[in-house]
């Protein structure tokens, strides 16, 4: 597959499972407004855009979402791990350590942010957590971590920006 077909292949797989590409924007905002408050929504919806067509980032996603949609689907043949994935079992972690997999992509500022925005739970987060029809487990940790390496790859960049600010 190439690709932008990936690329599409999972914005649309976040469609499907109610988040928008802003939904993450967003999240990335809350996360670095603090830093850099005077930058445009453009600008975090590129950095969204950046992480999202990184494909370890497009197969982490492809990877949650499907193992969320089987555990909604009551179609996970291990009877502990279904009752831990609908349940978002607490000491799982599995859903977290796949969302390290994009923050390591872009470091321990991810990480730090990552794990602030997943103890918050802001915004489509705190939807994504608080949602009883359907199983997120992997999914608000996902988002989470996409907004986090967001938000990391602007603090990155922060020498350019500066000098263009």
């Amino acid at each position: 597959m190439e690709k932008e077909n990936y690329y599409k292949h999972c914005v649309s797989l976040l469609n499907e499972r109610g988040v928008s590409i802003d939904d993450i924007v967003q999240c990335s905002i809350y996360l670095q407004a603090k830093y850099k408050n005077n930058l445009s929504e453009e600008y975090y919806f590129d950095a969204v855009n950046s992480v999202l067509n990184k494909r370890e980032v497009q197969f982490a996603i492809m990877t949650g979402i499907v193992l969320d949609k089987l555990a909604e689907a009551q179609a996970i043949p291990d009877k502990y791990l279904q009752e831990c994935l609908v349940n978002d079992e607490p000491l799982y972690g599995t859903d977290e350590v796949l969302a390290y997999s994009i923050c390591n992509l872009y470091g321990s500022i991810a990480l730090t942010n990552f794990g602030y925005i997943d103890r918050k739970k802001y915004g489509i987060i705190k939807r994504l957590n608080n949602d009883k029809h359907q199983c997120n487990t992997f999914l608000d940790d996902i988002i989470g971590a996409i907004a986090a390496a967001a938000a990391s790859n602007i603090a990155h960049n922060k020498s350019v920006l500066s000098k263009k600010d």
